[in-house]
């Protein structure tokens, strides 16, 4: 097959480009959108998603001027976002996907010959291409796309420029009117927006899923980057496999990947304390058992690539015009905003009831949304698609394919295995220095990215344990951005990213420069945000110390019942600092209740809340505290406050000691 690479490498580099679009937008949406905890009129611009309204206006054909302007508004959008601020990013992301939901359609019914059966593979291998270069960028950077940093965006400049290049390889012709299909193409064309949502949501930043389940990252990373790499070079090599696979498997198949994915979400999803007197829920690591769904999941996922070429096989085939296109893709769009918001309300359902209430701790439903309407398609449309293929490539193109690939996964395999080493050598001190940050997802008071600030920041305190506060930021919300194994890995520190993202929780990570024994998490009651405690040991020079790291919110009720349960649980303890963002002044009763058992930090050493250099930390002032047991010493307590502290709350350390 002629120019066959040509293809799948401008399928995989739009697709790359589309996905990291996608991603920034919503990310910056949210951000804008945190700064208020609530909805407003900025929400509106997911209106952007809707740009299928705008495909009639490309008549019976494909006029190619309008292309290069689709094109131009999605590279140019995309190749801005690393050097913007958060409201720039959202707007230059939000142009260029609604440019690259227009350019989906297109691009399905433009490439060469596309109405020939051996071709249908073409986008699906695209899509698979586009998972391995995902994950590639983003594990050289510990999750974060490095090409979305602005010291390596050049990268998308130079992935933006041989997408033009191979562009330039599709017939953007006009579709004579005779050969317009009688059927309808809509219900391929929402299968193929659900693929992409489940690109979008765990595919292209896998990493993810180790936040989902506590699983190991750099299995996960290693074989979903390996099995896609795998598909796309066997479907090239010996395209005629897949023709082999009947309807009854190809169901089968989907059904035990839609379980699995089910399976792995829920095996690790909670029951919360359902009333004020109820007992904490205390989650460990998990058992080997609970991991056997996520083992399903990992090697059964390929299916999406059957099931994208199926759907995008039928637009190729029948060749519709964009007008005959419009309803099918504005109805994918539907389908992509509905999925982002159920995703969402999962982790803020207390912000914008009554709706988004359904949606507590059903993590999960997004998910099964999108897979129980790609099975119904792809078991409803199957017969139309697959057929028997042409032979496959040369062995000359073989052994390239074979290089190619192989290079990118030797960059993620490679890279995968350096994450996660502890590096940081163990402290010899008689003392600790222990920090409380709330980064609020990596963002300053202003709302724009900072974490290569607070990074900085981190290196120059020098903590021995930092317990981090808003730090879930591993979800589509926040760009699928880990930035807890960032940082963990630039400081080299051990790390418990504390709740699992199932749970919907803040987040309460712990990084420590000793090792965590026996990390787990304990959930109160809440009647606002879930409430989840990270707790852990570390030892040191003999003597176990506890660490908690704390986030509570919602109603006095619910801050009441988490106090008495820290001081139940540290009262089991004979050492022990609790740190974090307790939500709570010092007047407050559930804080007079800790206060009661522990020593504050900042109080111990100011009593009147101001330090030597009139720092004033008293009264509203101050909601991040550092709690230690009676016996312990308190050394340099110090406040750094916004902007400086480049997050919304001050940051806050002090020095530990003991006799």
């Amino acid at each position: 097959m002629k120019k066959q690479w040509v293809f799948v490498l401008s399928f995989g580099i739009f697709f790359l480009l589309f996905v990291q679009s996608i991603a920034a937008f919503i990310e910056g949406v949210y951000i804008l959108e945190l700064l208020s905890t609530s909805l407003d009129e900025k929400v509106l611009a997911v209106l952007f998603l809707f740009s299928p309204l705008l495909l009639p206006l490309f008549g019976k054909g494909v006029p190619r001027w309008l292309i290069w302007v689709a094109f131009l508004a999605f590279v140019l959008g995309r190749g801005a976002i690393p050097y913007l601020d958060t409201f720039g990013r959202m707007l230059a992301a939000g142009i260029s996907s609604a440019a690259s939901l227009i350019l989906i359609p297109l691009m399905l019914v433009t490439f060469p010959d596309a109405k020939k059966g051996s071709r249908w593979l073409i986008p699906a291998q695209g899509l698979a291409l586009a998972v391995g270069l995902s994950v590639m960028l983003r594990t050289v950077n510990f999750t974060l796309d490095l090409s979305l940093t602005s010291e390596y965006g050049w990268l998308a400049w130079l992935l933006a420029i041989t997408l033009g290049l191979t562009l330039t390889q599709f017939s953007w012709q006009p579709i004579a009117e005779d050969t317009q299909p009688k059927k309808s193409v809509s219900a391929a064309a929402v299968g193929v927006m659900g693929v992409l949502v489940l690109f979008y949501f765990m595919l292209s930043s896998p990493g993810v899923i180790a936040r989902w389940t506590e699983g190991s990252y750099q299995l996960i990373i290693i074989l979903v980057s390996l099995l896609s790499l795998l598909w796309l070079f066997s479907t090239i090599a010996r395209p005629g496999w897949v023709s082999e696979i009947n309807s009854g498997l190809l169901l089968l198949w989907n059904i035990v990947f839609t379980l699995s994915v089910l399976g792995t979400i829920l095996a690790h999803t909670i029951s919360f304390p359902p009333t004020p007197e109820s007992s904490p829920v205390i989650v460990s690591s998990p058992a080997w058992y609970q991991q056997i769904p996520l083992l399903f999941m990992l090697v059964t996922f390929p299916v999406l690539f059957i099931d994208f070429g199926i759907f995008s096989g039928i637009i190729s085939d029948y060749q519709p015009s964009p007008r005959k296109m419009t309803l099918g893709f504005l109805m994918g769009a539907l389908l992509l905003v509905l999925s982002i918001f159920m995703n969402i309300f999962s982790n803020v359902w207390a912000y914008v009831g009554p709706i988004s209430l359904f949606f507590r701790n059903k993590f999960w439903f997004a998910f099964l949304f999108n897979l129980a309407l790609i099975i119904l398609l792809a078991a409803f449309l199957f017969v139309k698609r697959i057929r028997p293929q042409e032979t496959g490539e040369t062995r000359k193109k073989l052994v390239w394919s074979a290089i190619l690939l192989g290079a990118i996964f030797a960059a993620i395999l490679i890279t995968a295995l350096l994450t996660d080493s502890d590096q940081v050598p163990l402290p010899v001190n008689s003392s600790l220095k222990v920090m409380t940050y709330n980064i609020q997802q990596a963002n300053d008071v202003f709302g724009e990215k900072s974490y290569e600030d607070q990074l900085e920041l981190i290196k120059q305190v020098d903590p021995d344990i930092i317990g981090f506060q808003e730090s879930d930021s591993a979800r589509i919300s926040l760009g699928n951005n880990d930035y807890m194994r960032y940082f963990a890995n630039k400081l080299g520190y051990h790390a418990y990213f504390g709740p699992k993202t199932v749970t919907g929780t803040y987040g309460t990570a712990i990084l420590s420069k000793y090792p965590l024994e026996n990390p787990r998490s304990v959930f109160t009651f809440s009647d606002q945000d879930e409430i989840g405690t990270a707790e852990a040991e570390i030892t040191m020079n003999g003597k176990v110390i506890t660490i908690f790291n704390v986030h509570p919110a919602g109603s006095d009720e619910a801050k009441l019942v988490f106090a008495r349960t820290l001081v139940d649980r540290a009262g089991q303890a004979t050492d022990v600092i609790a740190i974090g963002d307790y939500n709570l002044r010092g007047w407050e009763v559930p804080y007079l209740l800790i206060d009661e058992f522990f020593k504050n930090a900042w109080m111990d050493v100011y009593p009147s809340g101001i330090d030597d250099d009139g720092l004033d930390m008293s009264g509203e002032n101050r909601i991040d505290h550092i709690f230690v047991s009676p016996h312990f010493s308190v050394f340099n307590p110090v406040y750094i406050l916004p902007p400086e502290s480049w997050t919304d709350h001050p940051v806050h350390w002090a020095e530990i000691s003991w006799d």
